[in-house]
């Protein structure tokens, strides 16, 4: 496995990482045995960077111990990412969930990920979202605090704008920013200057566009109950059937070079920039062999040309349902 840095304060992992999230909430139910083999897998093939949340346990910290289990043979080998600032407590039926990023939140909440996970220090602590009733300067330093005392190496930020990023980066080096990026959604794209001026890595999640950019996709409705395909826009009548013609088209190109549709769409990601690295999920040994080999498939200018005239500008149909995510700022 290639492995790349993120930022300018050191951070090195693997070039694909593994995101926990979808092991315990919005892609259906899993069993505890299929998620400990999948990561344990992962491991095996190289992976080196495990995302979770607290958030993604639905307050439980489940997600942080599935994670921490999993590893724990193995934890000097790997880089552990968690994030904080989701209070899970406030009932909500979309993602603008309340956000809590007060700095006496953030300690209890490190300090919880710590014992959840089962670890003495978090690699990689990120504010989960951009907190408007908290001044980014007072989370930036909260974390230096938490990252002089030896609980967290490194501060990243997710789902954050130019502004916030160099207020924060002012008080503590960020050295990541996490946000969707894919062939799929690539609003990102407009920060990428600002990363590149600050010394920041990109860690893109959902880099399979949430499982439609396999070639396995079905229509909305067709998945368990809580599954978010079953709302997301994309997955929609009409959205739905222009994207899955894309991906056919994707899969054309892919096939040519031997490779996979998905293998297709980690590779250009990977080209976007030197210090990027992507998080699929899966809970599949056979999906996860297929991601990370995405690590060696080149792409020829010819290849991105032709990606980019499939998809110029994204999928279609808006990333969430409206509302749904506040606007980077």
């Amino acid at each position: 496995m290639q492995h790349r840095t993120l930022g300018n304060q050191g951070l090195e992992v693997s070039a694909i990482g593994y995101g926990a999230m979808g092991l315990t909430m919005a892609y259906g139910p899993t069993d505890e045995g299929t998620a400990l083999a999948a990561l344990r897998r992962a491991h095996d093939l190289g992976v080196t960077l495990f995302d979770t949340a607290e958030m993604y346990g639905g307050g439980t910290g489940a997600n942080e111990a599935l994670v921490g289990r999993a590893v724990k043979g193995f934890r000097e080998d790997v880089v552990l990412a968690t994030k904080f600032g989701v209070d899970m407590s406030v009932p909500a039926e979309r993602i603008g969930r309340a956000l809590d990023s007060r700095p006496d939140t953030i300690r209890r909440a490190a300090d919880t990920s710590l014992r959840h996970l089962g670890v003495d220090h978090i690699d990689v602590l990120y504010q989960h979202r951009v907190d408007p009733a908290v001044p980014v300067e007072e989370v930036a330093g909260t974390v230096k605090e938490l990252i002089d005392a030896g609980k967290v190496r490194y501060f990243g930020l997710s789902e954050a704008g130019p502004e916030t990023l160099r207020r924060a980066h002012a008080v503590q080096p960020v050295s990541v920013l996490q946000t969707e990026y894919s062939l799929f959604e690539r609003d990102v794209e407009q920060l990428l200057p600002v990363l590149d001026e600050l010394g920041i890595g990109l860690v893109a999640y959902s880099p399979l566009g949430r499982g439609f950019i396999t070639g396995t996709a079905a229509p909305a409705g067709r998945y368990p109950a809580g599954d978010l395909r079953n709302t997301d826009p994309r997955w929609q009548p009409g959205n739905f059937e222009r994207n899955a013609e894309a991906v056919c088209r994707l899969a054309a190109l892919a096939a040519a070079k031997g490779a996979t549709v998905a293998q297709l769409a980690l590779a250009w990601l990977l080209s976007r920039g030197e210090h990027l690295v992507p998080i699929p999920g899966t809970r599949d040994p056979r999906r996860l062999e297929e991601n990370v080999e995405g690590a060696d498939l080149v792409l020829t200018g010819a290849d991105l040309a032709a990606v980019d005239e499939i998809l110029p500008r994204g999928g279609f149909g808006a990333r969430y349902a409206e509302g749904h995510l506040p606007t980077w700022i």
